[in-house]
């Protein structure tokens, strides 16, 4: 478990001044970029708010997964064998694109690239004028499916949770792997023509020792960037190992692996998370990202308003397998849970670092504007 040297009288943020000045987050991997798209924010501060479709939706196509991470938080879905099928997605993609969804990243409580048709779902993604993202363990990154769709994907971030060491005891999986997860990336790499290739770590006390090892076999398999994360307990994972995680501890190991980084590998430590989740609260007091922005799709089709709340029937929006999404979107269960965020939702049974942390900060600031915001 984590080192108990660092002096506790301190407030966790006190403690990151001693971090390495970091790199620009060119993506904005540790922030947001809903300001970027004012006319979706204008219609939910003016009131529209039924009329707000998602820009970005994450969809699991898949149930199961090929690895047992250690620190998952949706183990208590169960890894079930189950996908969305491929002609549905294609009428659901469509309907998306009609209704202004903007980006899709495939990930979820399964790991997506073991769809059988998950290349031809890409392919059709980006012919619907969507923009593709992945989240993948890499396993399943072959050169068949790179050859396929590789062109169709925005970016591919690989979750590569230990080294050398520690990869197989993280990803509860062989330790061979490792390589062929940087077999994969490599080949990737040489048949890319625009695609952003990057590799994330969450930081655990079995990995903590390999942060500048993953990075540097990542670099050379040809990762554009690599992202230090911390773990975040989901309120439902059967997994509570690393709940009492201090991120301040390993300010020494962070700040050995942030000084990789050059104009060709950027390493992004996700601070702003990490010293929020050292502090244990939230920086607003109420979500307004749920359910407006964003949507979650699971591998049954259910759609709901945020993953921190699976199999949560007050979130569950309905099936696309049964209805077209955007019929989904505005019908009578969303309306219900848009009441229910706004006046019952207490954020104390929220996710801390939930996926619209970042976003929920902004739009905070937006509604409970600081003194002195005119002077701009």
């Amino acid at each position: 478990m984590p080192d108990k040297k660092i002096k506790k009288s301190l407030p966790p943020t006190e403690n990151y001044v001693k971090m390495t000045v970091m790199p620009i987050d060119e993506h904005a991997i540790d922030s947001h970029k809903l300001h970027l798209h004012p006319q979706e924010v204008n219609k939910w501060l003016n009131g529209n708010k039924q009329g707000v479709f998602p820009l970005y939706v994450e969809i699991s196509p898949v149930g199961h997964c090929n690895h047992r991470c250690t620190f998952c938080a949706v183990d208590y879905i169960g890894y079930k064998v189950r996908k969305i099928e491929v002609q549905r997605m294609k009428i659901i993609l469509d309907d998306m694109s009609r209704y202004g969804v903007k980006s899709i990243m495939y990930a979820g409580e399964g790991e997506p690239l073991l769809h059988p048709d998950i290349g031809e779902i890409i392919n059709y993604t980006k012919s619907a004028g969507i923009d593709v993202g992945i989240t993948t363990n890499g396993v399943a990154l072959t050169e068949k499916l790179v050859n396929e769709c590789l062109d169709s994907i925005t970016w591919i971030k690989v979750s590569m949770n230990g080294g050398e060491i520690s990869y197989g005891k993280v990803h509860q999986t062989k330790q061979k792997d490792y390589e062929t997860v940087l077999k994969n990336l490599a080949y990737a790499k040489g048949r890319r023509k625009q695609t952003t290739l990057g590799i994330q770590t969450v930081i655990l006390p079995e990995n903590v020792g390999e942060l500048e090892q993953i990075g540097r076999r990542g670099q050379e398999a040809g990762a554009d960037y690599y992202v230090l994360k911390p773990y975040s307990q989901h309120k439902k994972s059967w997994t509570d190992t690393y709940k009492g995680i201090k991120y301040a501890d390993y300010v020494d190991a962070v700040n050995s692996a942030v000084s990789m980084s050059c104009e060709e590998f950027k390493v992004i430590a996700r601070i702003n998370s990490m010293s929020q989740w050292d502090e244990g609260k939230p920086k607003y007091q109420k979500c307004y990202s749920t359910p407006y922005f964003w949507a979650y799709i699971m591998a049954t089709g259910d759609v709901y308003g945020c993953s921190a709340y699976l199999l949560d029937d007050r979130f569950n929006y309905g099936n696309i397998n049964k209805e077209l999404f955007s019929a989904v979107w505005l019908g009578d269960k969303r309306k219900e849970s848009m009441r229910y965020v706004e006046n019952d939702l207490c954020i104390d049974e929220c996710r801390m670092n939930c996926r619209m942390d970042k976003v929920n900060q902004y739009l905070w600031e937006l509604k409970n504007p600081k003194e002195h915001v005119n002077f701009i």
